[in-house]
């Protein structure tokens, strides 16, 4: 499996990934997901880019059969090391998924694969125009006809409109590069840059049309507050519903 430049963020991250102040919202977040997707009781349920596994624990504790994968050793082992026997993790490279047709129900949030493909490019890697597609349609492959699909992806309109001191927005490819520094659970901090693809409504109804799926709504959201609302530029996410047909 090829490298990724989150990788090493990851292992220095480590638990401390849990108290940046985005995870907070991870209750809300997985009861609008069960209502928005309408996930019937023991639905099964694909985390893309897991994490540490804070929904699929959260799913998980609902009664849904999840598996979470995550290009980080280190977050699959956290998570497994807390999860209960009908939630598992694996190392899994998002870019290169091999489900087929197996979950009700698939999952990226607060981009924890999807638009993480902008950065350096790994040893090895041939890259297509938007590397993310290949995200995006190993998601589609894995959700059974009739599955939905939920995805959070950065607001280009937002990125672009309260563009910080630490970022760097490359016009061209839709990339912000932030400079930043990670703390460890033991308290070392880390200087890192941290890339992130941004799209626009259109971007992603093009994307989704592209990988077969069904599109059925773009929304704003911000981290702890799913839920209905048209595309705006003061939003920092836009969450993608659609259906396999």
């Amino acid at each position: 499996m090829s490298g990724h430049w989150f990788e090493p963020v990851a292992d220095h991250l480590g638990e401390a990934y849990l108290r940046y102040s985005f995870t907070r919202g991870t209750e809300q977040e997985v009861d609008a997901l069960v209502r928005l997707l309408d996930l019937a009781p023991g639905a099964r349920v694909l985390d893309v880019g897991c994490g540490p596994g804070r929904h699929a624990l959260a799913l998980g504790e609902r009664g849904y059969e999840v598996v979470g994968v995550d290009i980080s050793q280190r977050f699959v082992d956290l998570g497994n090391a807390r999860a209960p026997g009908n939630v598992r993790f694996e190392r899994a490279d998002a870019r290169a998924l091999g489900f087929d047709a197996e979950f009700d129900a698939v999952i990226s949030i607060c981009q924890g694969a999807f638009g993480l493909s902008g950065g350096p490019a790994s040893p090895g890697e041939v890259r297509s125009v938007d590397p993310d597609a290949a995200v995006l349609a190993g998601m589609a492959r894995a959700l059974r006809p009739g599955g939905r699909m939920w995805l959070t992806a950065f607001n280009a309109y937002f990125q672009v409109r309260y563009l910080e001191e630490t970022d760097d927005f490359d016009a061209d490819a839709g990339v912000n590069r932030e400079t930043t520094t990670v703390r460890s659970e033991a308290g070392e901090d880390m200087a890192c840059e941290l890339w992130t693809t941004c799209f626009t409504p259109r971007e992603l109804r093009l994307l989704v049309a592209a990988v077969g799926l069904q599109l059925d709504h773009v929304w704003s959201v911000r981290p702890g507050a799913y839920g209905p609302g048209p595309p705006t530029v003061d939003l920092p996410e836009l969450a993608v519903v659609a259906t396999r047909p």
